[in-house]
């Protein structure tokens, strides 16, 4: 966290968090209505639930005084009310201002969070301009006539709000007819039998309003006219509400023969589909429903409905650390319990040891506990990625499926907050050089429509995700080329498929012919891979000539409270965690092997490469190499790594600490961390390791 953003009041972090999910939401919602809207219909109650968001956003961004987003909020709001009344149509233009309302309201949060507002001022009045003149089109015409002809009650018309006249007419031009449907209910569960109602209504066609009306009974029932559109003839929909406690006091089109005013009620009964027993001998004034203690009038209850509650990364983050601290103290508790056993204090020794373990299943269910909270859905990082790829299609004239697989795989919230630029530009890599024009794809004989997968998984104790797309590949020839030019390389012929693309992490390094607003594949992907290894992961390409492309991102679950194995070499201790760990074993001098000048074994009839850690850390040994050294087997994904050691010194849990800026650009280490008796060691990173040496070790 900034020193800013902990220096804003409480309720302003509270209200970020509250409008940072409305406009998640309204990005989800966008995308839905995009794809109605390709298929020529959209849904006028997801318009309507998009408008009722940028309203709420607006109310709040104006009670705390974020007057540009309030602004942006309110614009959107009133394009959003011209869609809905029909006085705009839903164009490719129309979505796309839409979708930019989205990212900038989204930039200006960030702003508020960073202080840095004022920098974006240009872009609100640009964004206000561009919606003023949007709202001034030449109107669709409407058809008043078309009401007129259905001969509705003049109560029911009077009662009509813009809006619902707009959506009868609607109804009207689409040929559907038009029914009222009169309901009672009991005053003590209205809401849920109205919803009942509703809901099966809305499966057949559309409410178009629903309004209070009078009945037979007003002491105990409360009664409702449902205005309602469908493409169901009068006895299919009779058939459907047969079920139902409702009548049908009006039937008709815009076509005056097909119109019937049937003020008698058609179809009687409950409405439940099959009435208990218990009910069946109750009077038509009786509820149906169980009557609770706050329908009988006794006071009702005002705390939330909601069992959530919204926390801030940054207290459990603190939390952990607090945890953290706690299991170090157990370690050092353990420790003296052992020493005092070893100096002949046993009866204490065995007691302390006891407490010990007691303490150890109690912080281990805590640490459990805290992390399940900062676990999240992998799915919440899919929804951000489905607006870019609409967007960067539309703009390109591609056209593009994006599919998701896993999102419920759970990740740490901090890893999925730093993956998710990574993450964003391999997609857009993807849509933007990976899949073909429809014309090229059509004439290399593939759908039209290329297809994008992203997938999650859990492999152990790891999270694997898949950007998978069905393009061209990559042109491993271009990048030799593009090398070769720019003086990385001076001999591409021995040069295998893994080495080429392992050229595209370089800095700076890409093969696009031009920039685009995009990126080409390859522009920053050094940066890519840095993020990645940040958070301990790799990420690892695989590619097919004229088939695609598939990017491999392996993650750790959590990086808080982790189990390490204790390594020694050369004077040296460090800690691997134990997630990278495949497996260890004494090495024999025997089973070495020379293989072009790198060390190898041969494990299960498979060759494994070897890495002395003094090497890699350009360790001065003050001694001579014991006589029995280790092997610690290390893998991420399907590469393994055997690190050669001087000795195992146990497992350990450990809270990684990071290394701070002077130390950040130290390869191959993630963070530190303290044993608990004093002493700071380096935590390895396996991932990094192996994806820094893998080219030179020949495995």
């Amino acid at each position: 966290m900034s020193s800013h953003q902990s220096a804003l009041p409480d309720a302003v972090r509270d209200f970020l968090a509250e409008a940072e999910e409305i406009v998640d939401d309204l990005g989800t919602q966008l995308a839905d209505l995009s794809d109605m809207a390709e298929k020529g219909a959209w849904d006028p109650d997801l318009v309507n639930a998009i408008f009722r968001n940028a309203h709420s956003l607006k109310g709040v961004a104006g009670m705390f005084g974020f007057t540009k987003i309030s602004e942006v909020a309110h614009h959107t709001e009133n394009l959003l009310d011209r869609l809905r009344l029909g006085k705009v149509s839903l164009s490719a233009d129309m979505l796309d201002m839409l979708f930019s309302s989205v990212e900038l309201l989204a930039t200006l949060l960030r702003a508020c969070s960073d202080g840095t507002t004022e920098q974006h001022s240009s872009a609100v009045n640009a964004f206000v301009a561009s919606i003023d003149k949007s709202l001034n089109p030449p109107e669709v015409a409407s058809n008043p006539a078309l009401i007129e002809q259905l001969d509705l009650p003049e109560t029911v018309l009077n009662a009509l709000t813009e809006y619902e006249e707009y959506r009868l007419r609607e109804n009207c031009l689409k040929g559907h007819r038009i029914f009222i449907v009169h309901s009672s209910f009991d005053l003590d569960t209205f809401d849920q039998g109205l919803t009942r109602l509703s809901d099966l209504l809305k499966g057949v066609g559309e409410v178009i309003s629903t309004l209070p009306s009078v009945g037979e009974n007003m002491e105990t029932c409360i009664d409702f006219d449902l205005l309602f559109g469908t493409g169901c003839t009068q006895e299919e929909l009779l058939k459907i509400l047969e079920h139902l406690d409702v009548s049908l006091v009006y039937a008709g089109t815009v076509n005056r023969e097909e119109q019937v005013a049937m003020p008698e009620v058609l179809k009687t009964s409950r409405l439940i589909p099959e009435p208990p027993d218990n009910l069946q001998n109750k009077s038509k004034n009786e509820p149906a429903f169980e009557v609770t203690a706050a329908n009988k009038g006794e006071e009702q209850s005002v705390k939330s409905m909601s069992p959530t509650v919204r926390v801030d990364i940054c207290k459990l983050d603190e939390l952990m650390n607090i945890v953290g601290e706690l299991v170090l103290a157990h370690s050092s508790i353990a420790t003296i319990a052992n020493r005092m056993r070893i100096e002949g204090f046993s009866r204490m020794a065995i007691d302390l040891t006891k407490a010990a373990k007691g303490l150890e299943r109690r912080l281990s269910d805590l640490q459990k506990g805290v992390m399940d909270i900062r676990m999240i859905p992998v799915g919440q990082l899919y929804e951000k990625m489905s607006r870019v790829v609409r967007k960067i299609s539309r703009e390109q004239g591609k056209k593009i499926d994006l599919r998701f697989f896993g999102a419920e795989t759970e990740l740490d919230k901090l890893i999925a907050e730093d993956i998710a630029d990574p993450v964003m530009h391999i997609i857009r890599n993807a849509v933007d050089h990976g899949i073909e024009s429809p014309e090229i794809r059509i004439a290399a004989g593939k759908h039209e429509n290329g297809t994008v997968r992203l997938s999650s998984f859990q492999k152990g104790n790891h999270v694997v995700l898949e950007i998978e797309d069905d393009g061209g590949g990559i042109d491993l020839e271009k990048i030799k080329q593009k090398a070769l030019s720019k003086g990385l390389i001076t001999d591409a012929s021995v040069m295998s498929d893994r080495e080429v693309l392992d050229l595209i992490f370089l800095p700076g390094f890409s093969t696009a012919d031009k920039i685009t607003d995009v990126s080409g594949r390859g522009v920053g992907m050094d940066v890519v891979r840095n993020n990645i290894a940040a958070v301990s992961g790799m990420v690892d390409i695989e590619t097919w000539p004229g088939k695609g492309s598939r990017f491999t991102i392996v993650l750790p679950i959590t990086l808080a409270i982790i189990k390490a194995l204790i390594i020694y070499c050369a004077g040296r201790t460090f800690a691997v965690p134990i997630t990278s760990v495949v497996e260890s074993l004494i090495l024999e001098p025997s089973d070495i092997k020379t293989v072009e000048g790198k060390e190898v074994i041969n494990m299960r009839q498979q060759t494994l490469a070897l890495l002395r850690l003094e090497n890699l850390f350009r360790i001065e040994r003050t001694g001579s190499i014991p006589p029995e050294q280790y092997v610690v087997i290390v893998g991420v994904a399907e590469k393994r790594l055997g690190l050669v050691v001087d000795d195992l010194l146990g497992q350990q849990d450990i809270v990684i600490k990071p290394l701070g800026v002077a130390l950040k650009s130290l390869r191959g280490i993630s963070g530190a961390a303290d044993l608990g008796d004093q002493r700071t060691i380096l935590v390895l990173d396996a991932g990094e390791i192996i994806s820094e040496t893998m080219r030179f070790v020949g495995a």
